[in-house]
């Protein structure tokens, strides 16, 4: 079931020859024309081009740009080492990414299953271009809805005791699996700084947006007490700093004195599931670039 779903995925045609340009460097003039004029004389088409700039004098330049080329991959490798000399003047950090391959996913989620089961309903949809290879929980709650769409799921306890261990395991499983992100959806463990490392940039987490106000448990008891009149949710990449990392999206809705502590949770949930799935969408169609612990998202 597994090999039809990625079979369903990759089998699109309509990006067979388009790939996307991702670049920061300082701005100077002359950058976005040697860009163009590059992919002019590759006899590529420009179909989308983004760009932004921190400061007008002397900033750094951010860049995103689609393109279509007849024959892309048969000469993917000769373009990386045409454009590589093209643009050494700029002092850029760049890549090009091929758009028609799907990016392998793998979901991590406890007992709350919200965000796991909005990110199923979308890539069902065609809304996440993304193979979902396997979900890893250390709860067996959500086996049975995660198998019923033909994803392997893996239920692997956590404990004190066996943390190094487990985090072991599932490093060996992204492995096995060729994973190219990560989606903590309500993933309630925190990883080690190694696991961190050996995917920078390529794990999204989503919080409640009470942090650092509400720490710890039942924050949205908390907050009721408090009065609170915004319910919000962060998502943002992983970083050895615990909810430190750059923030990706957020999202928030109005609550008023009417709105009991259950209320209250369930308004969360929502926002959490919306903010996290446009994350995860905006990261698997290669819209953000990071910069300073920031990011730069074109969407």
């Amino acid at each position: 079931m597994e090999q039809v779903l990625t079979q369903k995925k990759a089998g699109k045609t309509k990006w067979k020859n388009r790939a996307r340009i991702l670049l920061s460097c300082p701005d100077k003039p002359g950058v976005v024309a040697a860009v163009s004029q590059f992919l002019y004389e590759k006899g590529a088409n420009i179909v989308q081009s983004d760009q932004y700039t921190t400061d007008p004098e002397g900033g750094q330049l951010f860049m995103r740009i689609e393109f279509d080329l007849p024959g892309l991959h048969e000469q993917l490798d000769k373009i990386k080492l045409d454009f590589a000399d093209a643009v050494e003047p700029f002092e850029m950090k760049w890549e090009i990414r091929t758009a028609e391959k799907p990016k392998r996913l793998a979901i991590f989620v406890s007992k709350e299953d919200h965000c796991l089961m909005e990110l199923l309903w979308q890539w069902q949809a065609d809304a996440l271009y993304a193979d979902i290879a396997l979900v890893i929980s250390n709860h067996p709650d959500s086996k049975a809805a995660v198998e019923s769409h033909g994803i392997p799921f893996y239920h692997l306890p956590v404990t004190k005791e066996t943390k190094t261990n487990v985090e072991k395991q599932q490093l060996e499983l992204l492995a096995h699996y060729d994973i190219d992100v990560i989606v903590l959806a309500r993933y309630m463990q925190i990883l080690s700084s190694s696991f961190v490392t050996a995917y920078p940039n390529r794990i999204i987490n989503i919080h409640h947006s009470f942090l650092p106000a509400f720490i710890g448990s039942n924050p949205y008891a908390r907050a009721y007490e408090r009065g609170v009149k915004l319910i919000g949710a962060t998502a943002h990449y992983v970083t050895e700093s615990l909810d430190e990392g750059p923030i990706i999206e957020q999202d928030v809705q109005r609550v008023n004195h009417r709105d009991n502590a259950d209320d209250l949770k369930r308004i969360g949930r929502h926002v959490e599931r919306i903010a996290l799935a446009r994350a995860v969408a905006w990261h698997l169609e290669d819209k953000i670039l990071t910069y300073n612990n920031k990011t730069v998202v074109f969407h």
